[in-house]
């Protein structure tokens, strides 16, 4: 079993385990949620390995998680996935409208080896990992999740993006027929977000299969999203279908709907308030009392060197 050193990103890292030794890729991404979802996990989110003794690493991870973690079941119940519901509850009760199976990503741009590819073989279940991430949302709330995934930069470098790759564009599903919020004009459809090329290959950007320990809920964006743990939650684009690598700065879903309140960048800055109210303080999921914000989402450390020399106030 490899058990892999926390990295300092990290609020207070599980045990990441190869899941090769006890699951093949495509049941972990094929699994169906109708199933039951749990995947053998002990209450820190560690597999059950047949002869190995985890009690003690166990009630490590469980004291630590059980300060930070969001309950699982506000995590999949309090969403914004606007192809399912415009309300929160929505994309739960709608959730089994999006159909996951088969899933291809399709990949062009500037890139030598475009083309499009299962993805089960997009997913390499040796390069899994469990990553706890912040979470904060645009609308001034928070979460704390434990997110299942592999490291976007190096699957990046798979396709070869070329020199002039200087962002990369990623594409929501674009299914009207059963995606009943894609019916009406909220947004400009197909969902469309974007990276500048040296953030998307940032060690904490994160194509995320799972949370919990479990196959990644529809309503959170089955079966592939991207997450951005220093960005406002918009830009981490759910249910992906397509990774453009592009020469000049992508077009973007809410940054078209409302550039005045959704920048390109949107890293999250309690300093930079959105129109309508302030972003210095946010409500936690599960908490009564409002924190603060904390600049970066609490990654400045790790990313605040990629806008060096920007205004971030202009540049929001």
């Amino acid at each position: 079993m490899l058990i892999k050193i926390p990295a300092r990103h990290a609020l207070k890292e599980s045990a990441v385990t190869d899941y090769s030794v006890y699951l093949q890729r495509r049941e972990f991404i094929k699994k169906s949620l109708a199933t039951g979802g749990a995947i053998g996990l002990s209450a820190a989110g560690l597999p059950a390995i047949a002869g190995v003794d985890l009690s003690a690493y166990q009630k490590a991870a469980d004291q630590a998680l059980a300060a930070e973690l969001t309950a699982e079941k506000s995590i999949t119940s309090y969403n914004n996935f606007y192809e399912l519901g415009t309300d929160k509850k929505d994309p739960e009760k709608n959730a089994a409208m999006l159909k996951t199976e088969p899933w291809s990503v399709t990949i062009e741009g500037e890139c030598e080896r475009p083309g499009m590819i299962a993805l089960e073989d997009l997913i390499q279940t040796k390069d899994i990992e469990e990553r706890i991430y912040r979470l904060r949302c645009v609308e001034a709330w928070s979460m704390v999740i434990p997110w299942m995934g592999v490291e976007l930069g190096p699957l990046l470098q798979r396709f070869k993006p070329t020199s002039k790759a200087k962002y990369v564009e990623f594409t929501t599903l674009h299914d009207p027929a059963n995606l009943p919020g894609q019916r009406f004009p909220v947004l400009d459809w197909p969902y469309v977000e974007g990276l500048r090329i040296d953030e998307a290959m940032h060690p904490l950007s994160l194509l995320v299969v799972g949370l919990y320990g479990k196959q990644l809920p529809n309503q959170n964006g089955a079966p592939l999203r991207l997450v951005v743990p220093w960005k406002y939650g918009f830009k981490s684009i759910k249910s992906i279908v397509k990774i453009r690598f592009s020469e000049t700065q992508p077009e973007t879903s809410w940054n078209l709907s409302a550039a005045k309140e959704y920048g390109f960048y949107s890293n999250v800055n309690p300093e930079v308030n959105h129109p309508r109210w302030s972003q210095a303080r946010e409500r936690r999921i599960g908490e009564f009392r409002k924190r603060k914000t904390l600049a970066f989402n609490g990654y400045a450390e790790q990313v605040a060197a990629l806008y060096s020399g920007m205004d971030l106030k202009r540049n929001f």
